[in-house]
C-alpha cells in the first residue's frame, strides 16, 4: 500500500467548520494527518470532526475565537494533547465586514484585522515555538485573498489584513529558515458564503451546488472552482514533498494555479541632488507612462450565456 504524504502529521486548521477550511481539513485529513477543527460554534464543530471520521480519518475539535494568544495556545495544546504532536498550521479562520470607507466602524475595521491578522500572527507565533522546542521542521500556511493582492472596493478592513498576512509570511520564512520550517500563503479563488451572493459567479455557483462541473469560462478563464480545487496545494505544501518553498504566495483556483511575485520596482530613475517637486513636474509623467498600475481585479466580460438570472 502507499504511504499517504501525509502518515503521522497533526494539523490544526483555524475556521475549519465549514467552507474552505473544512475542505483543507478533509483533504489534510485524507492525506493521513491527523486533524484539529477549530470554530466558533460547537455543533459546527462536531458535524466537522464527525464528517473525518465518518471517513475513517482523526479529527478532534477545539472551539475559541481565533485572534487572541489564549487561543492560539488552546489549538497547540488541543493538537498535542489529542495526537501528541503538531506539524502543521492553515490559518484560515476569518470574518468579514464589508462596508465603503466613509460607512465602515471602528469596529467593523478592528475585528477583521483581529481575526485575520492578529489571528494569524497569534496561532503562527505559538506554533513556531512548538516547532522551535520540540525539534519539528513544520509547516506554516497562512490564506490570502486577490483583496489583499490587488484591492477590492468596501474591503479597506480586509484588504489590509490580507496584504499584512502575505508580508508576515516572507518575514516569518526569513526567521523560520533555519529552524526548518516553511511559511507560505495561498491566494484562494473558489465558491464560498461569499462568493454566492455575487451574481457575476451565479451561474458557478449555483452548477456547483447540483453537483456539476463549472462552466469553462469559470474554471479557466477566471482561475475560480471549488474549495477541493485549493485543498490540493493546502496539501502539497504541507507536505515533505515542499519543503524547499517558502516565502511564496501561491493561487489557487479552478483550472488555474499562479506564483506571485513579490512587489518588485517598475520604473528605477536616478536625479543627483534627489527628486524635488520641480523636477518631479517636469518628468514624472513622462517616467510612468504607461507604467502605472491598476487597482483591483479585472474580470473579462461575462459570455452571454452564463449572465445571471434577472429579478
Amino acid at each position: 500500500m502507499t504511504q499517504t504524504p501525509l502518515a503521522g502529521k497533526v494539523a490544526i486548521i483555524t475556521g475549519s467548520g465549514q467552507g474552505l477550511g473544512l475542505a483543507y481539513a478533509q483533504e489534510l485529513a485524507r492525506q493521513g494527518a491527523s486533524v484539529v477543527i477549530n470554530d466558533v460554534n460547537q455543533d459546527t464543530a462536531d458535524a466537522a470532526v464527525e464528517s473525518i471520521v465518518a471517513e475513517g480519518g482523526k479529527a478532534v475539535a477545539v472551539v475559541a475565537p481565533v485572534g487572541d494568544t489564549e487561543a492560539a495556545t488552546a489549538l497547540v495544546n488541543g493538537a498535542v494533547e489529542a495526537f501528541g504532536r503538531l506539524d502543521i498550521l492553515v490559518n484560515n479562520a476569518g470574518v468579514l465586514r464589508d462596508k465603503s470607507l466613509l460607512k465602515m466602524t471602528d469596529e467593523d475595521f478592528d475585528l477583521v484585522i483581529k481575526v485575520h491578522l492578529r489571528g494569524t500572527f497569534t496561532c503562527v507565533r505559538e506554533t513556531y515555538r512548538y516547532f522551535k522546542e520540540n525539534g519539528v521542521a513544520g509547516r506554516i500556511i497562512a490564506i490570502g485573498s486577490p483583496t489583499g493582492q490587488y484591492g477590492n472596493f468596501g474591503q479597506t478592513n480586509y484588504a489590509a489584513a490580507k496584504a499584512g498576512i502575505v508580508g508576515m509570511i516572507r518575514t516569518f520564512a526569513l526567521e523560520m529558515k533555519k529552524a526548518g520550517v516553511t511559511a507560505n500563503a495561498v491566494i484562494p479563488v473558489a465558491a464560498t458564503a461569499m462568493t454566492k451572493t455575487v451574481p457575476f459567479f451565479q451561474k458557478a455557483v449555483e452548477a456547483d451546488e447540483r453537483g456539476e462541473a463549472m462552466p469553462s469560462f469559470f474554471r479557466h478563464d477566471l482561475g475560480f472552482g471549488t474549495a477541493a480545487d485549493v485543498a490540493g496545494l493546502i496539501t502539497w505544501l504541507a507536505s515533505d514533498d515542499a519543503a524547499d518553498v517558502t516565502g511564496q504566495a501561491i493561487g489557487a483556483g479552478g483550472d488555474r494555479l499562479q506564483l506571485f511575485s513579490h512587489p518588485t520596482p517598475l520604473v528605477t530613475e536616478y536625479r543627483e541632488g534627489g527628486w524635488n517637486y520641480d523636477a518631479l513636474a517636469e518628468q514624472a509623467h513622462s517616467l510612468f507612462e504607461g507604467k502605472l498600475q491598476t487597482c483591483g481585479e479585472k474580470m473579462p466580460p461575462l459570455p452571454e450565456e452564463l449572465q445571471p438570472a434577472q429579478g
